[in-house]
This record gives C-alpha cells, sequence and structure tokens, in this order.
C-alpha cells in the first residue's frame, strides 16, 4: 500500500490540493457571514478610526489631534482605506437614523471579503516565489499550502479590522521581486528599483511591525563576497528604501510632530531592562503551564511569552474569535471549546517542531559557502524571522502589561509565522528529494492537523442575518 501511495502520490497531489483549496474558501466564507470586524482585538478603536478618518487625514478638517478620535491613532492609514471608502458611498444611500450602525457592517462586511482576497492573493504569489526559488518539475502549492494556511491566527487577521493582512501581501510581494533580484544576479533595471521602493513604503503605511522585516536586507550586504555585486546591491537597496521613506516618511513625522516619537504607542513605553517583566514571562513555570495543553484560554498562564504566544497561533487564546470571551451569551460551543482549543494545542505540536527545523535551512546557508542565489534569499528570511521575534520580544518587555501580558498576540507577528513556512517549505522539498516516502508522511500528519484544527479557523459567532 506504501508503495503505491508513494508511486502514485503525484498523480493525485494535484486532486488533493483542489480539494484543500475548496476547504480553504468555505472557511474564508463561512467566516464572511459569521464574524463582525466589531469583535476584534479593540475594535471599537480601529471603528472610530474608520469613522474619524477624514478628520484625521483631510487638511484643514479639524485641529484636533487624532488620538482624540481614537486610542488606535499611531496605526498608519493603508489598511482603513477600503472600509472607509465602503462607509461614505453607504452614508450616500443610507437614512440618516440609520446610518451608523449600517454602513458600520456593510464595510465591515466588505472588508473581510476584501482581506480574505488578499490573504489568498498572498498564498498566490508564495507560488511564484517557490517556482523561482526551487526550480522543479513537480509542484510545491501542497507544501505552500500546509505550511502557511495552517496557522489559526491567519484567520483572525482576515476578520479582524488590522493591517496584518496587508503585512503579508506586501512581504510576499518583497520576497518575490527579491528572488527575481537574485536570479539576475543583481542587475536591474530602474522600474525595478521603483517597484521594491513602493512595496516598501506601501508595507510602511499598513503597520509598524512591518519595519521589523527592513533590517535583514541590510543585514544581506555583509554576506555578498562579490565587490561588484556587492555595491551594486547596496545601490538598489539604497535607492528602494529612499523611495519607501518618501512614500511613507509623512506618517511617522506627523506621530512624532504630534506625540514626540516616530513610532508612538497608545501607551509610554518604559526603558528597556529584562526586569520590566517578570520571571515567570521568560521562563515559564508552575501548575499553570500545563493549562496550554489542558485549558488553553485566558485567563491561564497569563503573561507567560512562549506559551501565550503558542496557545494564540494555534488556537484563541484571548477569546475573539472561536472561544467569544467579549460575547459568552451569544458564541457557540462556549462550554467545551477550551477541551477542544486543548486538543488544538496538543497535535499542532508537530508542525511546529517541523517549523524549527526548518530554521537549520537558514543557519546553513548562513553558515556554508555561498553556492546559488537562493542562498542569499534564505539568509534573508532566516534573518528576517530573527529580527522580528526580537523585535517583538523588545516591544513587550518595553511596553509591559501586567498583570495581564495583554499585547502578546500571534496575529500581531504573524508575519513571522509566514517566514518560518517558507523555510519549512524549502526543508519539506529537501525530505521529498531524499524520501518520497517521509515526505508523504509529513504531509499526511499536517494534512489531519489541518482538519482537527478545522473548527479553530472558523467563528464562533452565531451568523450576522439570522
Amino acid at each position: 500500500m506504501n508503495l503505491y501511495i508513494s508511486n502514485n502520490f503525484e498523480k493525485y497531489e494535484k486532486g488533493l490540493l483542489r480539494f484543500l483549496i475548496a476547504l480553504l474558501m468555505f472557511v474564508l466564507g463561512y467566516n464572511l457571514f459569521h464574524y463582525d470586524q466589531s469583535y476584534g482585538y479593540d475594535g471599537e478603536a480601529h471603528h472610530a478610526y474608520v469613522q474619524n478618518f477624514l478628520n484625521m487625514y483631510l487638511p484643514d478638517r479639524t485641529t484636533e489631534l487624532s488620538s482624540t478620535f481614537t486610542y488606535e491613532f499611531f496605526s498608519p492609514p493603508l489598511p482603513y482605506l477600503f472600509p472607509v471608502f465602503v462607509n461614505e458611498i453607504c452614508k450616500i444611500y443610507i437614512q440618516p437614523e440609520n446610518i451608523f450602525e449600517t454602513c458600520r457592517q456593510a464595510y465591515s462586511f466588505g472588508n473581510i471579503l476584501f482581506q480574505s482576497f488578499l490573504f489568498l492573493l498572498t498564498i498566490f504569489l508564495y507560488t511564484k516565489i517557490f517556482k523561482l526559488l526551487i526550480k522543479k518539475k513537480y509542484s510545491l502549492n501542497i507544501s505552500i499550502f500546509l505550511l502557511t494556511v495552517i496557522f489559526t491566527a491567519n484567520y483572525r487577521a482576515v476578520g479582524m479590522l488590522r493591517g496584518e493582512i496587508y503585512v503579508l501581501l506586501f512581504n510576499s510581494l518583497l520576497l518575490l521581486l527579491f528572488i527575481k533580484l537574485l536570479n539576475n544576479n543583481f542587475e536591474y533595471e530602474i522600474k525595478d528599483v521603483l517597484f521594491f521602493g513602493l512595496t516598501i513604503g506601501l508595507l510602511a503605511l499598513s503597520k509598524q511591525w512591518g519595519f521589523l522585516l527592513f533590517p535583514s536586507y541590510f543585514f544581506l550586504i555583509l554576506f555578498i563576497k562579490s565587490k561588484s555585486e556587492k555595491l551594486k546591491y547596496f545601490k538598489f537597496v539604497s535607492g528602494a528604501f529612499l523611495i519607501g521613506f518618501l512614500i511613507s516618511s509623512w506618517f511617522y513625522f506627523s506621530l512624532y510632530l504630534d506625540y514626540g516619537s516616530f513610532t508612538t504607542f497608545n501607551r509610554e513605553s518604559i526603558p528597556f531592562r529584562f526586569a520590566n517583566q517578570p520571571l515567570s514571562f521568560y521562563l515559564p513555570f508552575g501548575d499553570e503551564v500545563n493549562m496550554v495543553f489542558t485549558k488553553p484560554i485566558r485567563p491561564y498562564f497569563q503573561n507567560q511569552f512562549l506559551p501565550v504566544l503558542y496557545a494564540d497561533l494555534w488556537g484563541d487564546y484571548w477569546g475573539y474569535f472561536t472561544f467569544t470571551s467579549r460575547a459568552l451569551d451569544v458564541g457557540r460551543n462556549q462550554l467545551f471549546i477550551g477541551d477542544y482549543l486543548a486538543r488544538v494545542n496538543i497535535v499542532s505540536i508537530f508542525p511546529t517542531i517541523f517549523l524549527l527545523f526548518g530554521l537549520r535551512i537558514g543557519y546553513r546557508s548562513l553558515i556554508e559557502k555561498i553556492k546559488k542565489p537562493e542562498d542569499y534569499f534564505l539568509i534573508y528570511v532566516f534573518f528576517a524571522v530573527l529580527t522580528s521575534f526580537f523585535g517583538y520580544l523588545w516591544f513587550l518587555i518595553s511596553y509591559p502589561v501586567l498583570p495581564t501580558g495583554d499585547t502578546n498576540k500571534a496575529t500581531y507577528i504573524i508575519h513571522l509565522f509566514h517566514l518560518l513556512g517558507i523555510l519549512g517549505i524549502v526543508y519539506l522539498d529537501k525530505i521529498r528529494e531524499k524520501n518520497l516516502r517521509h515526505y508523504i508522511y509529513i504531509v499526511g500528519v499536517l494534512i489531519f492537523v489541518f482538519f482537527h484544527n478545522f473548527s479553530a479557523y472558523m467563528s464562533h459567532f452565531p451568523s450576522l442575518f439570522s
């Protein structure tokens, strides 16, 4: 039987992928009709951003600071443009007595639909990236699907009125442009610099977390051996980042002029010291740690960095999607959802370990001799994983929220896990080259995890139209 599967895997691979894509489309469609963006993280503040967008950004509209309208004032404006457009169109046709709530529901529904499209576009761009990165006769699409779509935090990012989906999209576009540059041996035209710079600027205007991806483009200069290639690459990234700066800097200068910081937040930072957080934040201990695999929902193991991040990546620790802690009276399956999420965390140990093994691919590219342009790509991804992880850790230490730690949310840095997924895809392909049977076993387990966690991808709020 195993021999038959190995010999016929490629024949059935396309059909299996189509089935998995159909399931993904079902989840996105289901959540479209069962989730309201007001349920999301700081939902009321993001909706206030949309309602007051014109006051905040049109010249001479008001003399008040943006922080008087919403405590999400520090968020870049790009992710709000589409809901603002829908909201303004809606206001033209809705009667005044129903205008606010009806238009809020309209742009919430429309924005989830739009962000679902952006998510699908991101996955499509990944397929383009890997066609250039790993030039094989067979398709890598099922590996791409399983190691990027599998994260539960994806579906909160799609469903909420936030900018993380935009970060995923523009980062995937940057990676595609980057691998093209590498395959051309650092040869480029002016239009390549302009397009790369435009994407950097749009990423910077999507979410401040996007800045964690930028330093690695400059770190890479240290690993380019040829002086001529190093000079060409330096000119390329310098020109591109200058363009990105020109496109996005107006927003960050406005934050500096109004609030005294280019990267202000809605709470005061304190000087960076590891003592800002308790020891349990770094080294979780005690009986509550066991709750990660028995009842992984708040308030258990609160403010423990890695346990909360893990439980929020694979499950719904904070309770904004599956465990509906903000609306227990309307959420479905609430009495036993903690037990299900515990099983989700248990079966997700396998993909987590596999993704961590994928880090070795980036590390080996770092320490071994550069043999082909693709190695530079893997070095970049490896560094971007590190800068994203430690940059986020720095944020949690500099802006501690005690005792809950409620700024520790996997959705905020979903791009980090997609970068790990990219390294995992490369690692999985190397396994396929060496032993197809082992590859099939791993794919089988990942598909099992996908099916087991399927309910966690879906909103547990009732239908919006029932």
